[in-house]
């Protein structure tokens, strides 16, 4: 059985976005042994005070930095820890621009990256980025396949119902000729386009138990009738310190591990669905919280 790969939710949204900040947490997570270091994505949030039924959905007042910015400047300052966009909202962007994007981060990290993408949420940020809320999931469907065909080839002509590309490419062409791509969401149409075009799921809607075992197996059901290989169905869960003490967390990793999962994240700042954050806010708490989980499981993955 292979070993659990294991990654960081960057606490940005928490502890601030200064350079330092982000710089401390990569190293000291690579130098304890993390895999990969996570990071959301949203380019606009609205301001609350115009919207007071928003609920607790993000906002203007949650930073988040770029995440190809945020992972070229973390590359530089880190030698062999990875990077998973957790999730990038695909649709609202230009499909070229992503392309071009990934690429070069894959080749000015080494390889080290991975694409998380999903189709949003919030019809505010695709209205100010100029694209349609409303095709959003079809039309990212597209946005892979120009993806892939760029990835691949240095010139691509490409005629689809959203996107033309008349033989033209980009450079730099990442090192193996592709991205790793993997899905976020829960739908079960998410699941069949993992199917046909991804290396994994991103799966946050379930603890562990028979909600999420039924849905590892119809992944593995929908790679088997795409032709693919089921066990190459990656799945990645969040966790959190936020409950549970170190042995309930090593249980945990065991339990995941068994079903099957090949990658964990901790994500300490996640309060929806069954996730429950940690109560500190600060650097300390956030460092402290990384460096006690890992204690815990480090010899279980």
């Amino acid at each position: 059985m292979e070993r659990i790969k294991l990654g960081f939710s960057l606490p940005l949204v928490d502890v601030g976005g200064d350079p330092a900040v982000a710089r401390r947490i990569a190293e000291t997570a690579e130098a304890l042994g993390y895999d990969f270091l996570g990071a959301p994505d949203h380019v606009l949030g609205v301001n609350k005070a115009s919207r007071p039924d928003w609920g607790a959905r993000n906002t203007s007042a949650d930073l988040f930095h770029d995440p190809f910015v945020l992972f070229g400047y973390l590359a530089a300052c880190t030698g062999r820890i990875g990077f998973s966009t957790e999730v990038l909202i695909l649709p609202q962007r230009q499909t070229a621009l992503v392309a071009k994007q990934a690429a070069s981060l894959d080749v000015l990290s080494g390889g080290r990256f991975r694409l998380g993408i999903g189709v949003g949420w919030n019809p505010v940020e695709f209205v100010g980025l100029n694209e349609n809320f409303h095709d959003r999931g079809r039309r990212s469907e597209e946005q892979v396949e120009v993806m892939r065909a760029l990835w691949a080839e240095p010139h691509v002509t490409f005629k689809g119902r959203w996107h033309r590309i008349d033989d033209a490419g980009i450079n730099p062409l990442p090192g193996a000729r592709r991205v790793p791509l993997w899905y976020g969401g829960h739908e079960d149409v998410t699941l069949q386009r993992i199917a046909r075009y991804g290396d994994g799921w991103i799966m946050l809607a379930h603890p562990m138990g028979e909600g999420a075992l039924a849905d590892f197996a119809k992944l593995r059901g929908y790679f088997k009738a795409a032709g693919r290989d089921p066990a190459a169905a990656g799945i990645g869960v969040w966790t959190s310190t936020g409950t549970g003490v170190a042995k309930d967390w090593r249980r945990e990793v065991e339990e995941w591990k068994a079903a099957g999962v090949s990658h964990v994240t901790l994500n300490n700042t996640f309060g929806r669905y069954h996730h429950k954050r940690i109560p500190g806010r600060g650097l300390d708490e956030h460092m402290a919280a990384m460096r006690a989980y890992y204690d815990a499981v480090a010899s279980a993955l």
